[in-house]
């Protein structure tokens, strides 16, 4: 392996978010490795911003990401339907309201 690749191998890997007009959302374009965000900005215009001309650009170092896992699929999107106390026949009016 080369020095330089070495080097490379020790970069922060950053993802790169693309955002084709204004008004539309980023989305998820690629990933790369840069040793800031500086470079990382300029190797995503050069990478993903190629065949036309992007909005915007974000990029964000993949360790600063945080998600949920697998595992976490039960109990961490329960939906309100396990939520008794959110539903509507739990609360009275009072008086002189009406339903609607």
């Amino acid at each position: 392996m080369m020095q330089g690749q070495d080097a490379q191998d020790q970069w922060d890997l950053w993802e790169v978010f693309v955002q084709e007009r204004a008004g539309q959302p980023h989305e998820h374009a690629g990933s790369l490795r840069a040793p800031d965000a500086e470079l990382a900005l300029q190797n995503a215009r050069d990478v993903y911003a190629r065949r036309g001309r992007p909005e915007s650009l974000w990029v964000v170092r993949t360790r600063d990401i945080h998600a949920t896992t697998p595992g976490d699929a039960g109990v961490f999107f329960d939906g309100p339907s396990l939520k008794a106390y959110r539903h509507p026949q739990f609360y009275h009016l009072p008086g002189g309201m009406k339903d609607q």
